[in-house]
């Protein structure tokens, strides 16, 4: 038996997954948790075999989410749901020691089969998932994405600064040298044109 916690802002999918998957595998479901601070709350709570995470969500995404589990439970296995994994955001969740990448439209069979791989202590990475990461043209470093994903969400620059703990003018350097990158005229058009293409 897999007791897993699972986080997905969408109820209707994760209602649906929550019933299926004990159908489908030897799978109990403890909770459900509808965003990324429940989802760290839940899993610090019932610290479940696999825990199943969606990476957009509102709010604390899956990546904001899962950094702050791991700092708790190094050894939590996750399970990481995605609709599109951009190249930057598979390397980040792998650097977190995210075990496992699904697409969100796989088969519940599919995921629960997952879950009983990563519970076993192997990893999966669906392969249409590893080969959209696999292509890479993405000029910015993580760095650099990490100040330009705050940007888009509308936070300043003292608050990027005291969220990424750097100091305001090096948070400036970096807006300066992705707005060069990405050849636009603002740190928002910089964003914009990052999220575009996929890089953020």
């Amino acid at each position: 038996m897999t007791t897993v916690v699972l986080a997905d802002d969408e109820a209707l999918l994760r209602k649906a997954m929550a019933a299926l998957l004990p159908m489908e595998g030897d799978v109990t479901v403890l909770t459900e948790a509808e965003d990324g601070e429940s989802a760290v709350r839940e899993t610090l709570r019932h610290r479940p075999d696999v825990l199943v995470i969606d990476l957009e969500m509102p709010g604390l995404d899956g990546l904001g989410a899962v950094t702050r589990i791991r700092d708790a439970l190094p050894e939590q296995v996750i399970l990481m749901l995605t609709r599109h994994a951009r190249p930057g955001v598979l390397r980040k969740a792998l650097k977190l020691g995210v075990q496992g990448f699904v697409s969100k439209s796989a088969e519940p069979a599919h995921i629960a089969s997952v879950i009983a791989t990563l519970h076993g202590g192997k990893r999966w990475i669906d392969p249409d998932v590893s080969a959209l990461a696999v292509v890479d043209d993405c000029p910015l470093t993580d760095r650099e994405a990490d100040v330009l994903r705050a940007t888009s969400e509308g936070y300043s620059v003292a608050d990027i600064a005291a969220q990424l703990h750097l100091a305001e003018g090096t948070v400036r350097n970096y807006l300066s040298t992705t707005m060069q990158k990405t050849q636009t005229r603002t740190r928002h058009d910089a964003a914009r044109y990052a999220r575009h293409r996929d890089w953020l």
